[in-house]
């Protein structure tokens, strides 16, 4: 007699009991909590509406420059002023391109940029490191003559200044250029104030390995320091390209001219050209603008690290 077969198991009752709730128990897991919407108040309605308008505000005369630019010629002089184009052009860019040497331009802007930055970050921070870690004589005196360097006007010191590069033979040259805006007090005062923050127990760790102060400095100091240094390095950078006084100055050769002198140049050289004044802008412009959206955060970041620690 043939053997009976145990009858067949339904895949849903193979299931392991451990995912099914007791019987008569409810389950625990109640249903997904709902996300709750932040609460506007009238304080924060009323500061995101300022900062609305403020980057309104801020927006608005760069809109208006690429409007201008790609209008013709003709057209930006008409009255009543419009911000519709009959016919958007980009013959005021060509134009631009074509009359002034811009590569050449944005080299000189470049590697003179890059100097400065690099130096100011380097001799700030040796000052302010020396000021807030070393006790030597009259340490008082001279942070004051150097925080007293702020109420200085730049230009000011323009005659002395040109005096000086005209005897070491450094006009129309690069080190001409960038050497005058390597001295910048105020980052001095902030990253001052930033090291004497800094918990000297890390440093003290580090000298009991044997670290000396220039080896403190680079592998203790800095890394702890780096969103308020990126910040200094960036305002430093966008203050040395868009600086424009001094090496219109300093420069005759216009071959040796920055982006700012020669796009001033090329916009005076033939007359009143609104459209062509409007594009040079926006060149001139367009690597802060990639600068700024490449390191927005870092900014934020150094801004608020300093205000805190300062």
């Amino acid at each position: 007699m043939a053997a009976a077969r145990p009858p067949s198991v339904p895949p849903s009752a193979a299931r392991p009991l451990a995912t099914r709730p007791p019987a008569g128990r409810p389950s625990t897991r109640g249903p997904a909590p709902r996300r709750r919407l932040p609460r506007v108040t009238v304080g924060s309605a009323a500061l995101y509406t300022v900062a609305a308008l403020a980057a309104l505000a801020w927006l608005l005369p760069l809109l208006w420059a690429i409007d201008t630019s790609l209008k013709p010629e003709g057209e930006t002089t008409l009255l009543p002023v419009t911000w519709s184009i009959a016919e958007p052009t980009l013959e005021a860019y060509r134009l631009v391109l074509a009359r002034g040497d811009l590569v050449r331009w944005a080299v000189n802007s470049t590697v003179t940029t890059v100097i400065v930055t690099v130096l100011t970050l380097v001799l700030c921070v040796l000052a302010a490191y020396g000021f807030s870690r070393f006790d030597f004589r009259g340490r008082g005196w001279l942070f004051a003559l150097v925080i007293g360097g702020i109420l200085i006007p730049p230009q000011t010191l323009i005659v002395p200044q040109f005096v000086l590069m005209t005897q070491l033979g450094l006009v129309d040259t690069y080190w001409g250029v960038a050497l005058p805006q390597v001295v910048a007090p105020v980052f001095v005062f902030i990253l001052k104030r930033f090291f004497d923050a800094v918990p000297r127990e890390y440093e003290d760790a580090a000298r009991m390995d044997g670290a000396g102060p220039a080896r403190i400095l680079w592998s203790v100091v800095l890394p702890l320091s780096r969103p308020v240094l990126t910040a200094v390095g960036i305002f430093t950078f966008i203050g040395a390209w868009n600086n424009f006084l001094w090496p219109f100055i300093v420069t005759t050769d216009p071959e040796m001219m920055t982006l700012p002198v020669g796009l001033g140049t090329v916009a005076g050289q033939y007359g009143v050209q609104y459209a062509q004044v409007m594009a040079s802008a926006v060149l001139g412009a367009v690597p802060l603008l990639l600068v700024f959206l490449l390191f927005q955060k870092n900014i934020v970041t150094g801004v608020a690290g300093a205000g805190i620690k300062g």
